[in-house]
């Protein structure tokens, strides 16, 4: 039986090893087309340190100071967080809301080409509201803000690396 359950093991992993599967992230390399990248946001931006922070964590991209030495230069354009009422109880209170995270980018080359055009992501969760629980909920709020964010730089990456050096 021991026998049975191992070959069985093995042969699902030879299966997997043949199609190519892999998993995400799994050499720790972020997959990026380019050798140098510049990133134009604020230095103590959380969505700019957290983009350099997976831009650094790869071995093959580095990040530079100047747009003119990078092969990709990533512009923010825009980056809001907004709040929607998306609920009422009886008493015409709040009972849900929905948060909304709007960024907006684009790739240039060093010479000012566009490798990816403007791009607005839009994440969107739905949040709960209890007037008994205000500091709990705001804390939840700050915490998927910054799930969206992180939701976001993945896909900023993964959007990035789909793209072709000049």
């Amino acid at each position: 039986m021991q026998r049975r359950s191992l070959v069985l093991a093995l042969s699902g992993a030879a299966l997997l090893s043949a199609c190519g599967f892999r998993l995400r992230g799994a050499d720790g390399k972020s997959g990026l087309p380019f050798r140098t990248v510049y990133i134009g946001v604020p230095e103590r931006s959380p969505l700019g340190v957290e983009l350099k922070r997976y831009i650094r964590a790869s071995e093959d991209t580095t990040i530079v100071a100047e747009p003119k030495e990078a092969e990709a230069v990533i512009e923010i354009l825009s980056e809001t967080r907004d709040r929607a009422t998306l609920s009422l109880n009886t008493q015409g209170r709040v009972r849900e809301y929905s948060l909304y995270y709007r960024l907006t980018f684009q790739v240039k080359n060093a010479a000012g080409g566009v490798l990816l055009a403007p791009t607005e992501l839009v994440l969107k969760r739905d949040i709960s509201f209890n007037e008994s629980q205000v500091i709990a909920k705001e804390k939840e709020e700050d915490m998927l803000y910054r799930d969206m964010q992180s939701d976001a730089v993945q896909q900023i990456l993964r959007r990035m690396s789909a793209l072709k050096p000049a």
